[in-house]
């Protein structure tokens, strides 16, 4: 299960997407009436335009590339597991119940589905409301079979070691720093999720609370986790990485630092050289092709930069697709 894309291009599409994506209360946690005012009534008429025309920029011969991955890396499953493989998106098509429907289409005695969320690392506005959702469309269909969850994987060996083989090649010329940005969320998601009154402190660099149980859906934790297993595994010293994080909406205060901030700045800061990878997405999509490789790029560049190397999602890598077997395997038994 991936989040999902516009049906196309047009305007009207993105105004459908869009009020789907933003309506849902868990990315917008705010009461219906302040949610519908907001989403429908300021972002979505002023967001559809922009939104159309970024995706234009993207937009592949196929179709949306987060659909299009996704369908590959289906397709690369399936070849090494018996088990049939479908795909369901969050928001717009493929719906959860065709996903469903198509499995008992090829096994009517079907007796368990195992739930993959395209997202290594927990929050209620990514994973939780992906699974949520199956879970919902599995109890209002009165579906018979049972439902099982890969959980957040944002430290398993198997995952790790994909990344840091998806990231090798792409490490092999000099570079000032290498920058991890992950997509954000509000500060205060962190403390509406998980363990009431955990700790968390959102200005330490490279760690956010201490207690076990909080840092089970604590989402700076995770990415955090990533970064420091993935550097670990590749040997780069603390140095030469960073994180941020992309993609805010709205005037909550998100967490920081801000990759739109900081990609420009950094070339005054004596980081001329920098590669960019996005690890909260699997997919290679929007945010990652539009918001860093075209506009990220172009800020860099345009305040000094002399080079910017945006490393691809895991997408289909092989090791990816293996490690992928594992996880699978791991929450069925």
């Amino acid at each position: 299960m991936n989040l999902g894309s516009p049906d196309s291009t047009s305007i009207p599409d993105l105004k459908v997407y869009l009020k789907e994506f933003l309506m849902d209360e868990r990315v917008i946690d705010k009461p219906f009436w302040q949610r519908t005012l907001l989403v429908k009534g300021i972002i979505v008429p002023f967001r559809a335009p922009k939104s159309a025309e970024a995706y234009k920029s993207i937009w592949w011969p196929e179709g949306s590339p987060l659909v299009v991955l996704t369908t590959r890396l289906q397709k690369a499953l399936q070849e090494k597991v018996t088990e049939p493989v479908e795909v369901a998106m969050r928001y717009r098509l493929p719906h959860p119940k065709t996903a469903y429907d198509n499995l008992l289409k090829k096994l009517p005695n079907l007796d368990e589905v195992v739930l993959v969320p395209l997202y290594p690392h927990y929050a209620m506005s990514s994973w939780e409301t992906a699974v949520e959702y199956m879970k919902e469309i599995h109890k209002k269909y009165n579906y018979n079979f049972k439902l099982k969850t890969v959980p957040p994987f944002f430290k398993h060996p198997a995952y790790i070691h994909a990344l840091a083989e998806s990231m090798r090649p792409h490490l092999q010329n000099d570079y000032d720093q290498l920058l991890f940005s992950y997509h954000g969320i509000p500060q205060s998601h962190i403390f509406k999720t998980g363990k009431p009154g955990a700790k968390h402190d959102l200005d330490a660099p490279d760690k956010c609370c201490d207690d076990t149980t909080a840092q089970d859906t604590c989402y700076r934790h995770q990415v955090i986790q990533t970064t420091l297993l993935a550097t670990k595994a590749l040997g780069i010293p603390r140095d030469k990485w960073a994180i941020s994080f992309q993609s805010r909406l709205g005037r909550d205060p998100w967490l920081l630092p801000s990759s739109q901030e900081r990609i420009p700045n950094l070339p005054n800061e004596g980081v001329k050289k920098i590669k960019v990878i996005c690890p909260s997405f699997i997919s290679d999509c929007l945010e990652t092709l539009e918001e860093i490789d075209t506009e990220g790029k172009k800020d860099f560049l345009a305040h000094g930069g002399e080079s910017f190397d945006y490393i691809p999602c895991l997408n289909t890598h092989e090791v990816w697709v293996d490690s992928l077997v594992q996880l699978i395997k791991e929450a069925k038994d």
